[in-house]
Parts: C-alpha cells; structure tokens; sequence
C-alpha cells in the first residue's frame, strides 16, 4: 500500500484521519454481484437468469464515447444505412412481379407489423446500452451473446460482396464519360475481308454483350474460374479506398459523408422523374406499375416476398442500426426516429419505382417500335415475292409511317387467314404488354435495362454518370453502416485504435474479395446474395425479439423506455413485440426454409454461344460452400449459449465498465465537495447517503413494487442494489 495514503496514516497517528470515499474504493476488491445478498434480493449463491434492468448509468457520464454532432447527421447515417440498392432494384422487381399497386398493401400492414417495431426495438437498446451489438446482446443476456456475434459475421459476407456491386458501379461511372457510350453499340469485328458484328452481341443486346464480355469477362460455368479480371481488381481496390476513408474516424467521418451520400441519390431520383415523366411511354411504364392485380394479394408467396423485403429495407439484424444508435444521447427521442426513417424509406421505394417504370415505360415503347418495324419488313418481303396477298393489308395502313396499332391490326388479318401456315412466317405480335411484363431485378434491372434505355436519352452521358454516380453514393451508405456494425463491437470490446482497426479490415477484406472479381466472380456474388444474409438474418432478428420481449421483459423494456424518452409508447408495441412480430418471423423462418429445400440451388450461367443466361444447379462443392455460409453464421449462436451455460467462460459480470466507474466516481466525487465527512463518520447506515448514481429502483416482475434490501432490518435500499452498470446486473 503507498505510504502517503490516509490508511496507512492512521496506522501510524493516533490523530483522526478523515479518508476520501475515492480512496476507499481504490483499495476495495471487486464485489461479485451475483453472490451479493444485495444484490437484487437474491439469496447467497444464487443467480439471476437475466439481468434486472438495462444499464442506466449516469447520461452524463464523460466516458469517452463519440457522439453524433447533430440529429441530422445521425438521420441521414440511418436513411444512408437503410435506403440501398434494393430499393432501386429489389422493390420494383417486387412490385411488378406481385401484383403492381396491390403489392404495396401487404407491404405497408407488413412494415408496420414487424418492420417499425423491431427497428424501434434495436434503436432502443442500442441508445439505452451505448455499445454494438455484441455488447449490447451480452449486456440483455449472456448466453444469447452470440445474437452480437453471429451480426458480425453476417456484415462481413456481405460486406465482401456489396462493395464489389460498388466497384462494378465505379466501372461504368468512369466509362460513361464518352460518346456515344460504350455499350450503345455492339462492337464490329473483322473476318478476313468483311466487318461483321460479333456474334455473342448479336444474339444478345449491345448492353447485355457489354455488361457480361467487357466488364466482367464471365466464364460459362462456376468451375471455370478464370482468373481475376484486372479491371474489376482495381475497381474493387478504388471501393475499399472510398469505404476506408469514409469510415476511418468512425462517425465523424462518416457523418461528413452521409451529408452527401444520403441526400445525393435523392437529387438523382427527382431529375430522373421529371426526365422520365417527359419521355414518350412513361405514363405506359407507371400504369402498368400501378395497377392493381388484387387476386395476388391472395397468394402466400406475395406475403413471403414483401415481409423479406421489409426486413432486408430497414437493415434489421445487421447491426449498423444499433452501432449507429449507439453513439446517441439516452434522451433522445429513438420512437421517432423509428418511425421517420421507416417511412423515409418506403417513401424512396415508391419514389424509385415511379422512375424505374417510367424509364422502362419509355424503354418499352423504343423497343416495341422497333420490334414494328422489323416485322414490317418482313411482311414488305412477303407481299414482294407473292407468300402473302396484298388484299390482306387494310388500305389506311401506310407502311412509311405505320404505328403499333396498325401494326397490330395488320397482324390480327394476317393470322386469321394465314391461320395454317402463319407459324412459318416468323411475325411477333409486338404488344407493349410484353414488354413491359418482362421483369428484371438486381444488376439486370441497373447494368442491363436501365442502362439500354439511358442509352435511347438525348445527352445519354450525362444521364448515364448521374445514374452510376447515385448508385455508388447508395452502395457507400450501405457500407458504411456494414463497417460501423462491424467496427464498434470490437471497439467496445478490445482498446484499439479505430483508424488502425477500420484500414486492417478494409485490407483483409479487398483480400478476400478477390473471389469476386474472378472472371466467375459473379456467380459467387449470387451465392452469398442468395445464402449468407437470408435465413441468419432472421433467426437473428427473432432471437432479439424474444430476449428482449420474452427473457428480459416487455413490460420492463416498456418501463425503461418511459424513463429513457419521458413517455411511454404505445400499447401496440407491447403487442407487437411480445405475440405478431415473433409470430411473423417464425413463419418466415418456415417459408423460407421450405423455399430452400424445394427450389433448386444453382445459378444463371452466362452461354457465350447462345448469347443468352442458361440455369444451372451448383456443383457439389459450391454447394456445400453455400450451405456452410449459413452454418458458419448461425454457429456462434449455439457455440456462445453452450459455453456460458455451462459457465466455460466469464461473462464479466462481476466487473463494472469502464464507463460506469467513471460516472460513478464522477458522482462520489461531488459527493465528496458536500459532504465527505459526514458520509465517511455517520453511524447510522441509514442516515448516509448512497454512493450510488441516481437510479430509479429495480421494479420486479410485476413492475409495480420496488425491490428493497430487507437485511438490515429497515425498508432503505442499499446503494448495490440500484447499480446501473450493465455488467452487474447479470
């Protein structure tokens, strides 16, 4: 022990030494709150299945943690972080596939069901804590820590495979500033003598030919590697770069950042919409959107497909909305946020759909047109050489400006008489409706069709690098909250510097993302979209539903949130946490586990002969790497539960945080400044003040009567038993 502390004074004088209470809890030893008669009530020895409140530390604790320097720079990390790719070319897909406006309507009552409060639930516990998600689940309940773990693991498969749709983004960005552009023609190649077109491109399209030849060179088959693509190697290296820079001071980079990447792709969407809204078709493209095929609506599959994209919209499971809401003030208002960001979100769905059919409405009639015209060559031919009579043509139709709907009147003459032979013809009906029923998703809908159509705008370059620049902004949003779910775990668990953490990491992923600018790269980007953020996911997001509703309590989390937001939600969140939404996750859970075992688990491989994608069911060492992707995902869940269960190892609960002391210490020194003397020679226990922080008391399970310490024979509650530090109350 020092020599100049007041301790050994007093050995050594006979004089009165008056100890500072800082000085006492220097020299005391860790307490072990879970074999404290104090603690809680509980008798010597005995544990609490899970602790009795959430940490509620001091809120003005200096523990060093950052902090948001605005509201609005925390709502534009969550809109950045939510709002990605899928709206773009997820959410339209979805809609025309299921049923056009009446999809919207399962959509929205599934949003509110399960998409609003479990992204409330999240925000809440991730600004109640104040860590990431594995502290954050250690905190609720231990041997469900590997809720924390198993997030990690998912935001790393998917950051590897995201940043590399980013990189393909940053290709054509840079290849748009050239006209004509560069996949608006196919390219010609010579034959001795002759030009002729190449074959692959001929049979394709001229962006279908660009996109699968020039960008990513694709083999035929998964088992074909390749080889990397040096362009796509380098494209990926400039994504890793922009990630590692936006996130390499954590938030206050990243906050600058989403100032840009957040609201950009909005400016984007608007200048698309008036564009679109001008263009010939587009009213075709949003009608078509809109409207409604009810009898869908009836269909479990429609049901299946929006409570996932739901889930997937809001980023739920992954993480990054717990980090980000971390780095909040206890206060804040988390309810409303929840609600804001959910409809902002929705909002930029519906938004995003009205531009892509609206383009793709314009897409449709250029190619319909065109699809007039070639057949009407083709009856100029067979009216030349007599196959077909001149009297079956009307005599209004004027083949020098013939429309779709003489064109169709045309062929309905044709095929009635012809009726026998009119197969050998070759004509195609040419209706709009076709085209407009051919539905596209993914790098489809973003490399291929829109793309085609940009290519039909007046100052298509214009058009094409405001399109791709949006997209990257989208994808870096993602990853940014990707990152920040992967990073502020570790942070809180290991003294790291972030800078050296965040450019570790980007490193070891472009490393490993290497798999995915493979000339077969694309097929595995498909692999981990399809296998390693899906099932997970859920169970993920069903596990901290019900730590939190079932284990923890809804009633007390209801508590807490009424002392974190001074009011008490709704009624309907109580319900939804604790019956619908658990309800809904395990039939997604069912659904999409049937889904797996029925459908066929393969891939669309690219035919270089054919010029055209062709199914083919993975091999089986593909196979068992897809299905080791969800293993590999889900298996700190079992893992961590075991182990602690078993007590293998601590889960630190008999030591306090760093934070709290720190605001512990912070209130016992003004303790101290009022009164330190009376505190440290009071007599009667009940007479001193608790060293302990204001704390509301614990309420027990019925969450109406305060938990005291009947020990000492009084009704006063002890200061340990009102700790709020998160390790304590394991």
């Amino acid at each position: 022990m020092p020599k100049n502390t007041k301790v050994t004074q007093r050995e050594h004088s006979n004089e009165p030494v008056t100890e500072s209470v800082a000085d006492l809890l220097s020299l005391e030893h860790p307490m072990d709150y879970k074999s404290s008669q104090m603690s809680m009530g509980l008798s010597p020895g005995s544990t609490a299945p899970v602790k009795a409140l959430l940490p509620s530390p001091d809120p003005d604790a200096e523990d060093g943690r950052p902090a948001w320097n605005n509201k609005l720079e925390y709502i534009l990390a969550q809109v950045g972080f939510s709002v990605g790719l899928g709206n773009v070319w997820r959410f339209p897909y979805l809609c025309q596939k299921n049923g056009g406006g009446a999809y919207l309507v399962p959509y929205f009552i599934l949003l509110l069901l399960i998409g609003i409060p479990l992204f409330f639930l999240e925000l809440a516990v991730g600004q109640r804590i104040r860590r990431g998600s594995i502290g954050v689940w250690n905190y609720v309940y231990p041997r469900l820590g590997g809720i924390g773990v198993s997030s990690l693991m998912v935001c790393g498969f998917v950051g590897l495979y995201y940043n590399v749709i980013i990189g393909w983004s940053i290709f054509y960005f840079f290849q748009s500033f050239q006209y004509p552009l560069p996949w608006a023609e196919c390219p010609i190649q010579k034959n001795g003598s002759q030009a002729i077109v190449v074959p692959e491109c001929e049979k394709s399209s001229a962006t279908t030919y660009f996109w699968y030849r020039q960008t990513l060179n694709i083999t035929s088959t998964i088992d074909d590697t390749g080889g990397l693509n040096w362009k796509m190697t380098l494209s990926l290296l400039v994504a890793w770069i922009m990630v590692c820079l936006a996130v390499i001071k954590g938030i206050q980079s990243s906050g600058k950042v989403m100032y840009f990447s957040s609201l950009f792709p909005y400016v984007v969407l608007f200048c698309f919409l008036v564009r679109g809204l001008l263009l010939k078709g587009a009213v075709d493209g949003i009608a078509h959107m809109f409207t409604p095929k009810l009898e869908k609506m009836l269909e479990p599959q429609v049901w299946r497909e929006a409570a996932t994209q739901v889930f997937f919209a809001l980023g739920l499971g992954f993480g990054g909305v717990i980090a980000f809401s971390s780095y909040n003030k206890r206060d804040n208002n988390c309810h409303f946020d929840a609600a804001l960001v959910s409809l902002i979100n929705f909002v930029t769905s519906i938004l995003a759909t009205l531009v892509v059919f609206a383009v793709l409405g314009f897409k449709a009639n250029v190619m319909n047109e065109k699809c007039v015209v070639e057949n009407a060559e083709k009856i100029l031919g067979y009216l030349n050489t007599g196959v077909l009579s001149k009297e079956l043509i009307p005599p209004h139709i004027n083949f020098s400006h013939l429309s779709a709907q003489d064109y169709s009147e045309m062929y309905g003459v044709i095929k009635t008489v012809k009726e026998d032979s009119f197969g050998q013809l070759g004509l195609d009906a040419c209706l709009l409706e076709d085209e407009l029923n051919k539905s596209v998703q993914g790098t489809g809908l973003a490399f291929i069709a829109f793309t085609e159509a940009m290519t039909h705008f007046p100052a298509s370059p214009f058009w094409s690098v405001m399109f791709f620049f949006m997209l990257i902004n989208l994808g870096l949003g993602s990853m940014i909250g990707t990152m920040t779910g992967i990073t502020t775990p570790i942070l809180d668990a290991f003294k790291i510097r972030k800078e050296i953490l965040c450019v570790v990491c980007c490193i070891i992923a472009f490393f490993l993302g290497l798999l995915f600018v493979l000339r077969s790269g694309n097929y595995f980007v498909t692999m981990f979209d399809d296998y390693s953020a899906g099932l997970p996911l859920i169970v993920v997001v069903i596990l901290e539903n019900v730590s939190v509703a079932w284990i923890y309590g809804t009633k007390r989390f209801m508590q807490d949130l009424e002392d974190m937001l001074g009011f008490r939600p709704y009624a309907f969140y109580y319900y939804m946490w604790r019956y619908v939404s658990p309800t809904v996750l395990i039939l997604l859970i069912v659904a999409t586990v049937i889904e797996m075992a029925f459908s066929p688990a393969g891939y669309s491989a690219w035919v270089e002969e054919d010029g055209s994608e062709s199914f083919h069911n993975y091999p089986p060492w593909a196979l068992a790497m897809a299905y080791a992707l969800i293993v590999i995902a889900m298996l700190p869940l079992p893992i961590v539960f075991i182990v602690r269960h078993f007590n293998l190892i601590s889960d630190g609960s008999n030591k306090l945080s760093v934070s709290y002391r720190k605001g512990m210490m912070k209130d016992i020194s003004n303790l101290e400044e009022q009164d330190e003397q009376r505190f440290i020679l009071s007599k009667n226990p009940s007479e001193a003040p608790s060293p302990m922080p204001p704390h509301r008391a614990y309420l027990g399970p019925g969450g109406t009567q305060e938990m005291t310490n009947t020990n000492y024979g009084t009704s006063t509650k002890t200061g340990y038993q009102n700790i709020g530090s998160p390790e304590s109350e394991l």
